[in-house]
């Protein structure tokens, strides 16, 4: 059995401080400023914006498949040539140049806008994978999911006080505010450069470099050990088995993070102060849903923290698709008036407790299931399964709203979190983790037993 020494606590300070940083990136630019910038103002085709609604959703489909095709090689790479802290500053610049760009933009210029943010969330999001590679490096596998979860929680504060700055110097998401506003590229461009910097100070890159064999590169090696892992995939079955089960849940995420604040300003119609109460109540419910159900999942296993998780997202899609009936139902039973927009804060609630837990849960089962020395490589896989899943996700709602509106179209969401509990169903997490203890490097001379040494 291996076991993994927990790492000093400022390391895992500085690495739980990329969460905090990029997002940022997440809230600002994809979420709650950016993107409802984007569909209102730059492409403006109201009254049900259904061409920006498309627009925002290619753009972002289009930056996800990069990640899908990059991914799984710049991870086998890394792991070859140890080298994850130098892919992770150039995607951390890269994120930074392109966001700060945004303040161009101006009404209208729809390819430059589309174009940028292609890069922009190109960038953060393999980087996002890049730092998750470094979590099972950080201590033994029971400790993971807590270990996650600070780094998820403290994701959801950052976003919290970058988001809460942003609204109060910009102001609202509105033509007539425009000059302000455009400056929120730039905003969340100094945060996450600033708020980042613990990460490069304290993180260690583990393990030594690997000479490159006669006559290979580092892209053929990069190659070279993909081919491997493809050969050896029923060993790994039940790490096969959760990213199944993560792209239909990432799926349904991306959505709820690309869609939500969209969705409460056409459908629910919700005016400043109700979008900011939102914005606060997911970030707190968030922190605390991914620090709490860190610390359950070290009890009770992340296989069933993760499933409980995805029941949590089906109900809060549920109460946002029915938030009109909830409203009706509220004022029938306990007599009170209340408009569909504060009925909307509970959906916000639920959501809340399921974005941080799911996704740290399962960022958490991936290192359970990951062998040493396959980190970068097999996060690179979460990463594409996950980013794979944004693309399914994000066009499938693209074009169901353009077909039904968005109201109808986000019971899709519903499927997608009832397809994440199905298919993650067969993954034996104690079997996995014994496996992936296991498991060794096969010699260039024996490619077909999973315990060559």
């Amino acid at each position: 059995m291996v076991t993994r020494k927990r790492a000093p606590a400022k390391e895992i300070f500085g690495w739980a401080m990329f969460d905090f940083a990029n997002q940022a990136y997440t809230l600002l630019i994809i979420t709650v400023i950016f993107g409802d910038l984007f569909t209102r103002v730059i492409v403006g085709d109201g009254p049900d914006y259904r061409l920006g609604n498309l627009l925002w959703s290619v753009a972002l489909a289009v930056s996800y498949l990069m990640v899908v095709a990059a991914n799984p090689l710049c991870g086998a790479i890394m792991d070859h040539s140890r080298l994850r802290k130098r892919f992770l500053l150039i995607s951390y610049l890269l994120t930074i140049v392109t966001t700060a760009l945004l303040w161009l933009v101006e009404p209208g210029w729809i390819v430059l806008a589309m174009c940028l943010i292609i890069l922009s969330n190109f960038a953060y999001a393999i980087g996002e994978a890049f730092i998750a590679s470094f979590l099972p490096g950080l201590g033994p596998r029971k400790d993971l999911g807590w270990i996650s979860g600070l780094g998820w929680s403290l994701g959801y504060v950052g976003g919290l006080v970058s988001t809460i700055f942003a609204l109060y110097f910009l102001g609202d998401v509105s033509e007539d505010n425009y000059d302000r506003i455009r400056w929120v590229g730039p905003f969340a461009a100094v945060f996450f450069l600033l708020a980042a910097l613990p990460t490069f100070i304290w993180l260690k890159e583990r393990g030594r470099r690997r000479p490159l064999p006669p006559g290979r590169s580092l892209l053929g090696s990069g190659i070279g050990r993909l081919r491997d892992t493809m050969t050896h995939l029923a060993w790994f079955r039940d790490l096969r088995n959760l990213l199944i089960s993560v792209f239909f849940m990432m799926a349904g995420i991306y959505i709820i993070v690309s869609f939500s604040f969209i969705y409460g300003s056409q459908v629910i119609g919700w005016e400043e102060h109700v979008r900011v109460m939102m914005f606060v109540t997911v970030q707190i419910t968030a922190a605390i849903g991914a620090l709490g159900f860190g610390f359950i999942q070290s009890r009770i296993g992340a296989r069933r923290t993760y499933l409980i998780t995805l029941s949590l997202w089906i109900a809060a899609i549920l109460a946002i698709w029915q938030t009109p009936l909830l409203t009706d139902v509220a004022r029938a039973l306990f007599q009170v008036e209340w408009e569909a927009q504060y009925v909307f804060l509970f959906a916000g609630i639920l959501s809340g407790l399921s974005l941080g837990s799911s996704q740290s849960a399962g960022r958490a089962l991936v290192g359970i299931l990951t062998p040493n020395g396959k980190a970068a490589e097999f996060f690179g896989f979460w990463g594409t399964a996950s980013k794979l899943a944004a693309v399914f996700g994000i066009l499938g709602l693209g074009l169901l709203q353009a077909w039904l509106g968005l109201a109808t179209a986000i019971v899709f969401c519903l499927l997608l979190f009832a397809a994440a509990m199905l298919t993650v169903l067969p993954v034996d997490e104690h079997r996995g983790s014994e496996l992936a203890d296991r498991w060794r490097e096969p010699r260039p001379e024996s490619r077909s037993d999973g315990e060559t040494s």
